[in-house]
Formats: structure tokens, sequence, C-alpha cells
């Protein structure tokens, strides 16, 4: 039987700035933790395969498949849940889709009759064990590759497909754009206002009179109406509350070999008898608490936001509590008020988090975890400083400066669990965002090295970085200390 590959065989070129819009809804979606590149965007590769297949009806000419993860999704798989990820993106399921209680339903019925339901259609046998790893394999394009093949019976291949996961869950497929969007696709609606760095961003802002968020909602509501814009952005904030509150109602230690306490549910017990009123005094303790129970919830599997990535998942939901609750004029704000900061937060927030992913990487496994915590880092204190005030000047500021401070931060997981460093270092990273946002404001706008500057030398940062630090286990923390 011939191969069917649905992929171009020639080079694309690279699509101009206007043909790959990127929303705030691309920069935080539902998913599955514990880890973006390694769960949520291996699910949803391994689904993109399987509705090809059933498109195509191609699937009752499947007799077996092979799966081949190499490079990072390798080396940190077993600790990051990407075979399990897989298997349910393989029955068709989606991240956005699928509650932590469904997988853990279809997870054992694939492990109990060694088989799996192809597109959640077609049986033949598959299980976690026959996933192949090459850790030391890196694919070309870049450290998060899969490969998929469907075999027909007479044992020629029915279809083959090679993705990529390059960080926050975004995957793209080979011989298709590094943006996600198929070469072939009719071109999508063009953001009014464009831009790829900082700079650009400023200028919209300068000639149209916008902020941030401004500049932000303009291009969405060239795809969706006010209505529509708000409801999702208040969307994502509710299913981050949602994750925080769950990870609160757990106890004891979070899955893994590292036996890691949980810390959230004890500390909220505490700060509501020490702080039952909200004293301004103990605002980091409360932003501490929501950065480690978020991020507590990921290392259970839970459901969380990618903000942009979920090893990064609980700093801007922490930023974000601290801007509703503690900025001038919010604490007895009514929800209104609040449901307005907080649109404008992260609007402002996913404007930032474009010019990482146009001109760098959100990517651990691509530029170490100076592309997930840092970004969310820059991203919060662009959002709180747009809150607290901020001239688009000074948000860029604010932005600039959590970024500075975070260049070559390193992402060596003990165990190749999103443990041990990320919990704490979220909490780290959200106090950084907002000091970062307040030191911003006490200038006025103007400063020695701008956002652009930093963001590229954060991607050539990454780039010098020994692959032993990019999210592999094989350095640092990983192999300084004792598992057990």
């Amino acid at each position: 039987m011939p191969i069917r590959n649905l992929t171009p065989t020639t080079e694309v070129p690279s699509p101009s700035l206007e043909e790959v819009p990127l929303s705030s809804f691309d920069l935080f979606t539902v998913g599955i933790g514990p880890s973006s590149s390694h769960t949520v965007g291996p699910m949803r590769a391994a689904a993109s395969f399987a509705a090809d297949l059933a498109e195509h009806g191609m699937l009752d000419t499947v007799a077996s498949l092979t799966v081949r993860l190499y490079g990072s999704l390798a080396a940190t798989g077993a600790g990051h849940g990407t075979m399990s990820a897989v298997l349910i993106g393989l029955e068709g399921r989606l991240p956005d889709q699928v509650l932590p209680a469904e997988m853990e339903t279809i997870l054992a019925r694939i492990e109990s009759s060694g088989t799996l339901k192809l597109a959640g259609i077609h049986e033949l046998a598959f299980r976690e064990a026959d996933i192949a790893l090459h850790p030391l394999t890196v694919l070309d394009g870049h450290p998060n590759g899969m490969k998929f093949a469907a075999i027909a019976a007479d044992g020629e291949p029915v279809l083959e497909a090679t993705y990529f996961s390059i960080g926050g869950g975004f995957i793209y497929r080979e011989g298709d754009n590094r943006d996600g969007s198929s070469a072939t696709a009719d071109a999508p609606i063009a953001d009014p206002l464009p831009f790829r760095t900082a700079a650009q961003l400023l200028a919209h802002c300068r000639n149209e009179g916008l902020s941030f968020s401004g500049v932000m909602l303009r291009n969405e509501l060239a795809r969706r109406t006010q209505a529509e814009v708000n409801s999702g952005l208040l969307h994502i904030r509710d299913v981050m509350d949602e994750c925080k509150n769950n990870s609160l109602e757990r106890t004891g230690n979070l899955p893994g070999t590292l036996n890691v306490r949980r810390r959230a549910p004890d500390w909220h017990r505490r700060l509501r008898e020490e702080d039952p009123n909200r004293d301004p005094a103990f605002w980091q303790e409360w932003v501490n608490l929501v950065a480690l129970a978020v991020n507590e919830e990921n290392a259970s599997g839970g459901r969380v936001v990618t903000a942009p990535t979920n090893g990064a998942a609980g700093i801007i939901p922490a930023v974000l509590f601290y801007a509703v609750h503690y900025a001038p004029g919010m604490k007895d704000a009514d929800q209104a008020k609040k449901d307005d900061a907080t649109v404008r937060f992260l609007l402002a927030s996913a404007a930032v988090g474009v010019l990482y992913k146009r001109m760098a990487s959100i990517s651990g496994a691509e530029v170490g975890c100076q592309g997930e915590v840092g970004s969310a880092s820059s991203m919060a204190a662009a959002g709180l400083a747009e809150i607290l005030g901020g001239t688009p000047e000074q948000v860029e500021n604010a932005a600039e400066i959590a970024m500075e401070h975070n260049l070559g931060l390193t992402c060596d997981p003990i165990g190749g669990l999103v443990q041990i460093p990320c919990i704490e270092r979220n909490a780290i990273a959200a106090a950084k965002a907002i000091n970062a946002a307040k030191m911003a404001l006490w200038g006025d706008g103007t400063h020695r090295v701008s956002l652009d500057e930093v963001i590229i030398t954060m991607a050539e940062t990454g780039k010098d970085m020994s692959s032993r630090y990019k999210e592999t286990s094989m350095g640092g923390l990983a192999v300084n200390v004792v598992e057990c």
C-alpha cells in the first residue's frame, strides 16, 4: 500500500507577520498538567494525527501504530506524563476537553486491555510500553520531536507524520509553518495593528492613543466581538481560580518519587487565621500561596491554564490576584471593576507574550526556564503595571526589568518532575514581576535597556546554553540532588 503523506514536501517560506496573528487565546489555553510542552503539546499532536487518519478515511486500514519520542520528550517524558498524554491524544481527546479523572479511566482501560481506540473509533493493540524513547537523538526543528506512523496489515505505512512541541502547548507538523498553521491553508484574518517587536507595539500605542491592552484588544476584535473577548478571558480567570481552589483541597504528597509535600493547604489555613481581613502587610504570603497552589495542582496532572506554559502557570494567576486585591482602589471594588481589570491585565500580558513567541521562545527545552518562568514574569509585570496606571513606556519597562533578572535561568527539574525547583520558582518570579512593575512606575518610562534587547538576549542565551540545562534532567539540580 503506498504511503499517504498529507504534509507538503517542499519548503515553504515563513509567512509574513500579518499572515500569522497570535491571540490572547493562543497564549492562555486550558490544558492538563504537568507540562504544556511535554503533556499538552504531545496530546494535541497525537490527536491531530488520529484526526487526519479519520478525516481521510484511513482508520479501517490501520493494523498497528509506531510512536517515537525524541530528545527532551524522551528524556523527561516519564515525569511529565508524556506517554500518557500521547495515548489520550491517539484516542482523539484534547487537553481542553478531557478532565483528569476521565484520563485516569481511559488510561486504566488501555493498560488492562492492551488496546486503544484510535480516534475514539478504531480499536487496535497499543499501550504505553509500545512508545519508543530516543532521549539522545534530537530531530532537526526542535528538541521536542515526535514521529507517528500508522501501519497496514501488509506492513506498509498508511500515514506518517513528524510533530514538534515548541512550548506553551503549541505544536507544528513537519512541512507546516512553525506557528502551527498549514502551509496550504487559507490566510487567517490579519491583525489591524500587527507587531513583532516592542518598538512596533509602542509605536501603535503612540499613534493610536492606546495602551498595551488596547492594542491587543483591537487585534482580538478583528476575529471576536467585545463580549466574546471579555467572556473568554474571564473564563480563563475562572479556570485559574478553580485550579487554585482544587489544589487547596488536596492533601498528602505530590505524585512521583520525590515525595514532595503539598504546602498550599496548610499555608491557606494559616493565612485565614493570621490575616482574615486581607491586611496589605500579608500581600506576599497570599501571592506565594496562589503560585504554589496552582503549580502543585499542575504537578498533580490537574486542569490548569498555560500562561504561557504549564511550568510557569502559577505566575500570572498570582500577580493577577495581587492586581485585583491589592492595587489601589481594588480591595473594595465591585465585581464589574475587578472583571474589567482582569481583562486588561490579561490582554496586556498577552501582548508581551506575543513578543516572546515572535522573537524568541517559550520552550524550556529550547531556551531553558528563562523562556517559561522568565517570559511569564515579564508578561505579569506588564499586566500589573498597566493596572497600576502605567504608561505604555512604563509597562514596557516593567516587562524588561522582569526578564532582565531571569536571564540565564536553567531548566533542570529533579527526577524529570515539574516540582523542584519549578513550584517555588513560580512564587519567586511572581514577586519579581510585582517588584518590576513597581520599579517601572517610579520611573518615567525611559530606560537604558529596551525590552526588545532583553528578548533577543534571552534567545541568544538559550542558544548558548548547554542542552543539559534545557529540560533534560541531565544537569544542575537534577544530577546533584539525590532523588530519594
